[in-house]
């Protein structure tokens, strides 16, 4: 990506011009081997980060030394902003998932530009409001709907949902993460897959997943959901 194009991008493309060029300004890119963590959980926030590349998962940890994971993003999605909204720290631990190329703003031009610029400060609440819906969303899946078809649920939202004819995807990151990432255990996984692909006819080779039907993997999945598909909200797939 190149910098200059921020402009275009929510929440950038509500600021000033002036502060447009001070965040252009003041960016600086970051690349990351998988694994290499960005920030910690209740560290102080002095940057937020777009996501050029890759994919980066957020987490916390659990009283007994396990993760718990709260999201993971990916390209054009933007993380460590809602820290101004908290005390100034990071509510949750930022790590790359794959080798990742994040660019990081000052967070303090982003709290500056919010306490003068209400069309901002409206646009990051409606984005919060947005992405609780989808978490809220997601705890019904994980209520109502049974580990295979929360399984295909997470395949529907990597795919062009209005794709004809066969679609090939492949998995962004590991199994393990794909069940954590589900709420799943990695042997739980494993066994939803299988059962996955003997009622929706998927071909599993390694992360790559091949599907015949977007029609039949939706009837199966999508039966228990509150929501229709094509989902109204995709956080899954490239920005």
């Amino acid at each position: 990506m190149n910098i200059e194009d921020i402009r275009d991008i929510a929440p950038f493309s509500f600021m000033t011009s002036e502060t447009q060029e001070a965040m252009i300004q003041k960016a600086r890119i970051t690349e990351l081997k998988k694994g290499q963590v960005l920030f910690i959980h209740e560290e102080n926030a002095d940057n937020f980060y777009l996501i050029d590349q890759g994919w980066i998962k957020l987490f916390r940890e659990t009283f007994d030394g396990d993760q718990a994971v709260v999201d993971i993003m990916t390209n054009g999605h933007m993380f460590g902003d809602t820290s101004i909204f908290q005390e100034d720290i990071y509510p949750y631990s930022a790590e790359a998932a794959e080798p990742s190329r994040v660019i990081a703003f000052p967070i303090a031009l982003l709290k500056k530009e919010i306490e003068l610029n209400p069309k901002l400060a409206m646009n990051m609440l409606t984005s919060m409001a947005r992405y609780r819906r989808q978490q809220d969303e997601e705890l019904e899946h994980r209520t109502i709907q049974n580990a295979p078809q929360r399984i295909g649920c997470f395949l529907l939202k990597l795919t062009d949902q209005h794709q004809v004819g066969p679609v090939k995807i492949h998995l962004p990151y590991d199994k393990v993460l794909v069940a954590s990432r589900l709420g799943m255990q990695p042997e739980t996984f494993s066994r939803a897959l299988k059962k996955l692909k003997n009622e929706t006819g998927i071909n599993i080779s390694g992360s790559t997943i091949e599907i015949e039907s977007l029609a039949q993997l939706s009837t199966y999945s999508c039966a228990a959901c509150s929501s229709e598909f094509p989902c109204k909200d995709i956080s899954l797939q490239d920005s």
